[in-house]
């Protein structure tokens, strides 16, 4: 029965080392690129980066960091260190003014909600900027 296991490898080896040493069969020839190949790969391209695009548009939209639908809305927010931030989040009719770090978030200030609305507050920084330095100057006063 051994010798039967081992004569199977050996009959096929003898098969396989003739066409080994058989030149192999020619390539065929390469055809150019057509036009029409081209726009498909790149129409496909594009589909594939406009899917991705609008499946993070909707992931970021149904997150609730992003929407004011969990009653918590980041209204803007400055950079004052390499890892420190002030936020200002409003809760209902109340802003925050949130000191936030790398370990920690704290609450710096609460005051109501200005009478201007929120959307046009956050679209011009140059008013979230003079917002943020009358907080500040309030906050040196009081301390």
């Amino acid at each position: 029965m051994t010798a039967v296991l081992w004569a199977l490898p050996a009959a096929l080896l003898l098969i396989a080392l003739p066409a080994a040493g058989a030149d192999p069969p020619p390539a065929p020839p390469l055809s150019p690129v057509s036009f029409s190949s081209l726009v498909q790969v790149l129409f496909a391209l594009l589909l594939v980066l406009a899917a991705i695009g609008f499946f993070a548009w909707i992931l970021r939209r149904l997150s609730p960091g992003y929407s004011a639908t969990g009653g918590v809305k980041v209204v803007g927010g400055v950079m004052i260190g390499p890892r420190e931030r002030l936020v200002v989040v409003e809760v209902g009719d109340t802003w925050l003014l949130l000191g936030v770090a790398s370990g920690s978030v704290s609450l710096v200030h609460s005051m109501g909600r200005p009478q201007q609305p929120a959307a046009s507050a956050a679209q011009t920084p140059a008013q979230f900027s003079r917002l943020l330095s009358q907080v500040i100057k309030q906050r040196r006063r009081e301390g």
